[in-house]
Formats: structure tokens, C-alpha cells, sequence
């Protein structure tokens, strides 16, 4: 998969996609909270989704069906790659220093995180 940018507006719009899997314009706008935006705005993002290969959709008369063609799975792997690649000069170990430095782990937490790391090493 090529590397994909999202707005913060897009995303917000594949997150309704990615949850209905197939959803219609009307129901996009009814999904969104207050203050919603104009079916003007959702349609120019449908579009910019389009151009990106993330959204198809389905003709029915005049009304269009959207759907995902990006798993979102698939879409945050290429966006944490991204940011590894980025920020710690793809080094997943200074990722997981900085990660488990700065961040507030519980030490419940951390067991966890070393119990799905012992397990990836077994496999």
C-alpha cells in the first residue's frame, strides 16, 4: 500500500466508514455530531477519499453507497510504519524506549506489553 496522508477531516469521515462499512450520504450526516457539517463539505472529502483509492462506492439511481477500500488494520500499520520511520528513524527500539518512557504505563500495563512481546518471540 502506498503511503497514504488523512486530514483530520477525513478521518474523522473514514472512521463512519470504516464502522458502517456501507453507508449512504444521509446517513453519513446523521452520524456526525453537532455541529454538522454541510453536505457540501462531506462530498468534497468523498471525493479527495476517492482520488486516494480509500472509498468506492456503489450507484444506486441517483444515490451513491460508500464503502472502505482501505481495511483500517491496514490504514494504522502504514500510518505507525510511517511515524517509526519518521520520528525514530525506523528504529522500533527507539520507538519502544520513547514509548514506554513517556508515556504513563501502569505496571500492570507493562506486564502486558512484555506478555505480547514473549509471545511474538515464540512464534
Amino acid at each position: 500500500m502506498k503511503e497514504i496522508k488523512l486530514t483530520d477531516s477525513e478521518k474523522d469521515l473514514m472512521e463512519i466508514i470504516w464502522a458502517k462499512q456501507k453507508v449512504f450520504m444521509k446517513d453519513i450526516l446523521d452520524l456526525y455530531p453537532e455541529p454538522k457539517p454541510a453536505s457540501t463539505t462531506i462530498a468534497t472529502l468523498l471525493k479527495r477519499m476517492q482520488n486516494k483509492d480509500l472509498v468506492g462506492y456503489t450507484l444506486y439511481g441517483n444515490s451513491r453507497e460508500y464503502y472502505p477500500k482501505v481495511a483500517k488494520g491496514e490504514y494504522f500499520k502504514e500510518e505507525m510504519t510511517s511515524m517509526i520511520d519518521r520520528f525514530f528513524n525506523s528504529s522500533v527500539t527507539q520507538f519502544a524506549s520513547f514509548f514506554t518512557s513517556n508515556t504513563k504505563l501502569t505496571q500492570k500495563q507493562l506486564i502486558e506489553l512484555r506478555e505480547i512481546i514473549d509471545q511474538q518471540i515464540k512464534e
